[in-house]
């Protein structure tokens, strides 16, 4: 297993994979911001809306790779405004259901928090459901739950559910 930094041209190389993997993390019950049953081509098409962002540097996109096959994803979004620069939202952590229960979450979640640091962001923060099983992931990754707000998103089947805030200090360089 491999994780990879996507450039522009690499994320719409595999779109289609990506794609695959935000239908089954959806149908998976993970809240991501899409209903079920969510449609592939939708989800194609997602993705390829991200790359302009890749392009100018205002996402930075990386894939799992088991071989050829795309297991997880992870994202940070940097701010474009000057009083911001000093964070970056996690965005869109997703694994596939069979690689599940492996660590993949966590090492994606670690390979975000480097790059960021590298970059010189010292503040991270990021939504989840609450009560989802991303929270465990955080919460044992050094996350500080900031607050909850209720009914916020609808999970994958339209229910509106909470969200909690969370948030982690780097150390930039």
């Amino acid at each position: 297993m491999t994780t990879t930094r996507l450039d522009a041209a690499q994320l719409l190389g595999r779109a289609g994979e990506l794609a695959d993997l935000l239908v089954d993390t959806v149908a998976g019950g993970a809240s991501v911001g899409f209903l079920t049953p969510l449609d592939r081509t939708e989800a194609h098409a997602w993705w390829e809306g991200r790359a302009a962002g890749v392009a100018a540097g205002h996402l930075a996109v990386w894939a799992a790779l088991d071989g050829p096959r795309v297991t997880g994803t992870v994202t940070l979004d940097f701010p474009d405004k000057p009083n911001s620069r000093h964070r970056a939202e996690l965005v869109k952590l997703m694994v596939h259901r069979d690689a599940r229960g492996q660590g993949l979450g966590r090492r994606l979640l670690t390979t975000a928090e480097e790059a960021a640091a590298a970059a010189g962001v010292t503040l991270l923060h990021l939504d989840t459901e609450t009560d989802s099983p991303a929270e465990h992931l955080y919460r044992t990754a050094g996350w500080t739950r900031a607050g909850i707000i209720p009914d916020y998103a609808a999970d994958p089947s339209g229910v509106l559910r909470p969200t909690t805030l969370y948030y982690k200090h780097l150390t930039a360089g």
